[in-house]
């Protein structure tokens, strides 16, 4: 059995320029302990392989430290890593990959051509490629594994896509026909696992959220291959996770809010967005009670006072025919289309405001 560890999308030394420097350099301190928590993942776990697919770096500025840890990691990690370096760290001359002396157990790919790298222990073929610029042709298309009874996996920066791309566009037909065991992923920064053909295809996403548009649990995928067959699961890195919470109020503000989130959460950047309707609130009491139990909160109000529902029917508009209308209905309907129609006036008036309306 060959196991692998399957990682992509570090970026590591991002800027976080809508950070404070002092928090942006904190968050860069936080990748630098995913990449040791991955490390010890991939030796706990007895890997014999690490595959990281592009976008290991944030661009090719390297701080002296991440360089330094880096090669350090890497020089004692006991699997065999293989690097295809991708559209923001592209292999190039001038690159982090050219300019650091990289440990005897690691294999970068350095061509868009796709190169074969065949162990003996484990008896694996891995093939791979890099971006030699921010931009990318299809790598993969005519490429067919040798048919030499070896397992097979490739590492690469891309995305399944049926349209033409900039960044290394892989077809289901270039997959099919590519007599892979395994290929491994990266530029996709949400994780996903799908089988096309004989072959699993897997990109692991980011292992760290950077922002809001990265939220939940982030990490790897842990691969075994046996006998042609493969099967794979995510592992978690530990880093912090970006979440998105909505609460409806409906009555009382903290009992809406405490109905929706979790008791605590230390590892949660928490957004906190509230929605519906709330006569009174104080949201200065409401934060001060709330942060403590996240690494970070941010509060978000779109509530509306509360409001008569059928307070605008008496207008001259579309909106007061629209509740008279349905305030009609509802005198004369039974119980659950008088609720149906309240929902309606609801809704539509709310839409005609310019409102955001909720409907649980």
């Amino acid at each position: 059995m060959i196991r692998i560890l399957h990682a992509a999308d570090l970026h590591l030394d991002s800027p976080f320029a809508a950070l404070s420097p002092q928090k942006a350099a904190a968050r860069r301190t936080e990748q630098r302990e995913v990449l040791t928590r991955l490390i010890r993942e991939c030796d706990e776990r007895n890997c014999d392989l690490l595959l990281l697919a592009g976008d290991l770096f944030d661009s090719d500025q390297l701080y002296r430290e991440t360089a330094e840890l880096l090669i350090e990691r890497l020089g004692t990690c006991r699997a065999k890593v293989f690097i295809a370096p991708g559209n923001h760290d592209f292999f190039s001359a001038s690159s982090a990959y050219s300019s650091l002396s990289w440990p005897e157990n690691v294999h970068i790919f350095r061509s868009e051509r796709i190169e074969a790298v065949r162990l003996e222990e484990p008896a694996v073929t891995v093939y791979g490629a890099a971006f030699t610029a921010p931009h990318a042709e299809p790598l993969l298309r005519g490429f067919h594994a040798e048919e030499d009874g070896r397992p097979s996996v490739l590492v690469v920066h891309g995305e399944l896509s049926e349209r033409p791309g900039l960044y290394n566009a892989i077809s289901e037909a270039d997959v099919a026909g590519s007599g892979l065991d395994y290929l491994a992923l990266g530029h996709i920064h949400e994780d996903n696992l799908r089988q096309i053909g004989r072959t699993t295809v897997g990109n692991p996403g980011c292992a760290m959220g950077r922002g809001f548009d990265e939220t939940g649990e982030k990490g790897a995928f842990y691969l075994e291959l046996e006998n042609g067959a493969c099967s794979a699961r995510a592992v978690p890195l530990g880093a912090k996770q970006y979440r998105t919470v909505r609460a409806t109020i409906e009555g009382e503000l903290t009992a809406s809010v405490e109905a929706v989130l979790p008791r605590e959460r230390k590892d949660w950047i928490l957004r906190l967005i509230l929605t519906g309707t709330c006569p009174a609130r104080d949201l200065d009491a409401l934060r001060s009670a709330l942060a403590p139990r996240f690494d970070t909160l941010e509060l978000i109000d779109r509530t509306q006072p509360p409001k008569e529902l059928w307070a605008d029917e008496g207008e001259d508009s579309l909106k007061g025919l629209f509740l008279r209308r349905l305030h009609e209905i509802c005198g004369k309907a039974d119980e659950n289309d008088r609720q149906t129609a309240a929902l309606a006036a609801r809704i539509g008036a709310g839409l005609m405001e310019g409102r955001e309306v909720q409907v649980e």
